[in-house]
Formats: structure tokens, C-alpha cells, sequence
């Protein structure tokens, strides 16, 4: 925590992203308004939260003091800072001193990255996944032999050079896996910055403005001098370009087609029955191919639930094939009607994020962050 002016602390996104991931009990007050609680909020497998809106504080308060535990410490949450902060000031002059606000908010929470480590390499490498758990994107760094090649990288690209000036390590490839709809990417500026190449499946890159090498099943990715071997899988459906990789025969980045807890959804594009063949195809046949003892690291997750030893998101190929419900249809109809109906809202922006990452718009840096606000939306189902 960071002291503020009086009594009233600060706790960072960093601090709360500790919390859940160590799944320790915390109580959120939510101070946004009903319909922006309801589509997004922090959540964890111990974290209690209520939302009452700020405007109910400024109009006396008496009603809600009951709904707020005098015993426990409460962190106070609103969009940007500046409304919790007063809520907590509120709640410490009515006798409740254990407060605190989330600094810099929803907006901090949603561009937080936290490092996990996922495993070694054969050669003495390693393999990272970065959790950005207040909207659930997973990026990952391979490192092997003072280089890196970072994976589905989001915009926050310091996060990535910070990591990699700290091991000494140099990023030659950037790579995503597919065109993204529900986030900015980073890696073309990631490439740019640290002058590396950057990689997309050119079935997704038939309208990018911009250079980037084809990402194929053909393609020779090699990290570090003792070559850890990044193979590409084609395995479209999310996206008709949408590609895994396979990375030194232990894990499997299966990108926005396969999730821990779920499938990835046909629709972003607006060719869900076009491509519900592809996603069943990949899933129900090219995966099947492949080791069933990968550990498959998705681009995305769902819900704290899918957080496992210390924030990691990942299970074994095998094990999902048992567990996870989108890979254990077997009528073809019920496939297409779980892929293709019902299915939650897009993402926000999605349609403008798709341009950026195209290279057709670039909005100011606030804009961005504007478009991102909210969950990701990339599975069938987000619950």
C-alpha cells in the first residue's frame, strides 16, 4: 500500500493482481454505476465485491452502511480513482478505518500485466506467460540463449522490454497468432521498437498496410543460439488465419482457439457459418494430431476460476479433452448451435480494434485505452 494524504492508502493493481492470484479473501466496494459493474468487474476465488454507485454516497449514505463489513478491510473501486477515493474518505469518517482505493481504478486494473513463469526449456531456457488479469489476455516471452520471441504481445509494450533489458535478453520475434478483435496488439511496435520480425498468418493479413513475415506451418522460428524451435500449427476457425504454435515439444499456444475452460468463438469477423467447419476441423481433428501431453497456453481466459498456481493459466491437451466442454460434442449440430447462437456480446470496439491492428487507424493513446475497457469476449461463452 502507498500512503495518501491523512489516513486514506492506495492500493496498486499490482498489489491487487498478488491477491487474487494468491486467492486470498479481499472485500471490493464498486462505486461505478449498475450497467458498467454488471458487464466488467475484478473478480477472484475469494474476493467478495457489491456494487453501490457513487451518486448514493453523495446523497447521504445512511442506507448503505449496513451492507458494509466494519471488521474486514474494503478496497474501494470506481472507473478512473477519483470517485473512490471520496467513498473511502466516506467510510472512514462513519468508523471504518481498514480502506483503501484501487489507484488509477478499472482503467489501471485493465492494462496491469503480471510475469508468471510457465516452465524450463530443454536448453536452459524458459517460457513466460504475462496475465493481464483485469481483462484476461495472456501473452507469453520465449527465452533461450540471450533472445526472446514474445507471443500475442498487448499494447503495453514497456511491460515486454522492461522484462527483457532486466534478464538481459534481446526480443527477435514478435508473433501473433491471429488478428485480433478484442485487444490492440503490440507486436509490430514491439517489433519496430527492438528491431526484430514480426510474424501474422497472412490468411488474417489480406487487409494489413504494413510489413510483417507470413506465419505458415512452413515457417522456421528458432529462439537463442541453441535453438528452441517454434513450430506453427494451422488451426483456423476463430480466424480463418488463426495458427498455434508448438514450442519445443512441451507447450502448445493455441492462441483464441482453444481455452482452459472453453472454445474460441467463429463470429468476430462476422463468418461464423463459414468458419464453424474450420473450428470444429481444428479442434475435433488437427489437435488430435498432435501430443495430447502438451501443456496448452491460451491467448485468453475467461474467469478467476481458470488461474491456477500462482496466476498460471494452463492445462495439459489431454486433460481438456475430458474437461472442456467445447471439446466433448459430439453431434455436429450441437456444435454449430453452441459456436453460432447465443453467444455473449463482442467485444467493445472490436470492429475499430480490428482496423488498428490492421493498420488502417491510429488513435491517440486514450482512445486505445478506451476501446479496451471491459472483458474480453473471445469464447463461446464467458461464464
Amino acid at each position: 500500500m502507498t500512503a495518501n494524504h491523512s489516513e486514506l492508502t492506495g492500493m496498486t493493481a499490482e498489489a491487487l493482481a498478488k491477491i487474487v492470484f494468491g486467492k486470498d479473501p479481499l472485500f471490493i466496494l464498486d462505486v461505478r454505476n449498475e450497467e458498467e459493474y454488471s458487464n466488467w468487474r475484478i473478480e477472484g476465488e475469494h474476493v467478495q465485491t457489491i456494487n453501490i454507485p457513487y451518486f448514493e454516497f453523495l446523497e447521504g449514505a445512511e442506507q448503505v452502511w449496513d451492507q458494509i463489513p466494519e471488521h474486514q478491510a474494503v478496497l474501494v473501486v470506481c472507473a478512473r480513482e477519483g470517485s473512490s477515493k471520496y467513498v473511502a474518505e466516506q467510510l472512514m469518517e462513519h468508523g471504518i478505518m481498514d480502506v483503501s482505493y484501487l489507484m488509477g481504478g478499472m482503467k489501471a486494473w485493465s492494462e496491469h500485466l503480471e510475469p508468471v513463469k510457465v516452465g524450463d526449456l530443454n536448453d536452459g531456457g524458459a517460457i513466460y506467460q504475462f496475465v493481464r488479469v483485469g481483462k484476461g489476455c495472456l501473452s507469453y516471452m520465449i527465452i533461450s540463449g540471450g533472445e526472446a520471441a514474445v507471443v500475442d504481445a498487448v499494447r503495453m509494450t514497456d511491460v515486454f522490454t522492461g522484462f527483457a533489458d532486466n534478464l538481459g535478453v534481446k526480443i527477435t520475434h514478435t508473433i501473433d497468432t491471429h488478428l485480433h478483435a478484442d485487444h490492440i496488439s503490440g507486436g509490430r511496435k514491439l517489433a519496430e521498437t527492438t528491431g526484430g520480425s514480426y510474424w501474422l498468418p497472412p490468411k488474417d493479413a489480406g487487409e494489413v498496410v504494413f510489413s510483417y513475415r507470413k506465419l505458415g506451418e512452413s515457417s522456421a522460428i528458432t529462439v537463442g543460439k541453441s535453438t528452441i524451435s517454434i513450430q506453427p500449427v494451422y488451426a483456423p476457425g476463430h480466424t480463418i488465419g488463426s495458427t498455434s504454435l508448438i514450442v519445443d515439444g512441451k507447450y502448445l499456444l493455441s492462441g483464441d482457439s482453444l481455452f482452459v475452460q472453453s472454445i474460441g468463438r467463429p463470429d468476430l469477423a462476422g463468418k461464423a457459418e463459414d468458419w464453424v467447419d474450420d473450428l470444429r476441423n481444428t479442434l475435433y481433428k488437427r489437435y488430435k494430431l498432435i501430443s495430447e501431453d502438451l501443456v496448452v497456453l491460451p491467448a485468453h481466459f475467461g474467469q478467476a476460476a481458470e488461474l491456477g498456481e500462482g496466476g498460471k493459466v494452463s492445462a495439459r491437451l489431454g486433460d481438456l479433452y475430458r474437461m472442456n466442454p467445447g471439446l466433448n460434442m459430439q453431434d455436429e449440430a450441437e456444435f454449430r448451435a453452441a459456436v453460432t447462437e447465443n453467444l455473449p456480446p463482442q467485444p467493445h470496439a472490436y470492429e475499430a480494434i480490428r482496423q488498428i491492428n490492421m493498420g488502417k487507424m491510429s488513435p491517440p493513446d486514450e482512445e486505445q485505452r478506451e476501446m479496451e475497457l471491459g472483458p474480453n469476449r473471445c469464447a463461446i461463452h464467458d461464464k
